[in-house]
């Protein structure tokens, strides 16, 4: 399975498990992996996760204390990995989490092989 370069690397994650890794699969999952490393953008993403709407960067500075370039820094790195998604309103940009991509990450862990279940009677 080749990257879709359309694709973010939270699109492209393939189960760890699977049959077949290729290196670009493997580079996909370790951009998902490095982008949720730091103990502030697994807050980030919590934060987002619970918030229930779409957050203002402002707001999640006092949260995590950390400045404005540090967090919106990590947030770019989620928005990179597809973690996360960003809307520009006027001045501000709000961020939340990428439901779909974040349920997709379950597969990464699933320790046997899709095509291996459906092919068992």
């Amino acid at each position: 399975m080749d990257i879709d370069v359309s694709q973010t690397p939270a699109e492209c994650c393939v189960p760890l498990a699977g049959s077949e890794m290729s290196e670009d699969d493997a580079t996909a999952t370790a951009t998902v992996f490095k982008a949720l490393a730091d103990p502030n953008r697994v807050r980030i993403v919590n934060l987002l996760a619970t918030a229930g709407e779409s957050v203002c960067v402002c707001n999640l500075t006092p949260q995590l204390d950390l400045s404005q370039p540090t967090v919106s820094f990590h947030l770019k790195k989620l928005v990179e990995a597809g973690l996360v998604e960003r809307e520009q309103r006027g001045v501000w940009a709000y961020y939340s989490v990428n439901r779909e991509a974040l349920g997709r990450l379950e597969t990464v862990f699933r320790m046997q092989d899709p095509e291996m279940e459906e092919a068992r009677p």
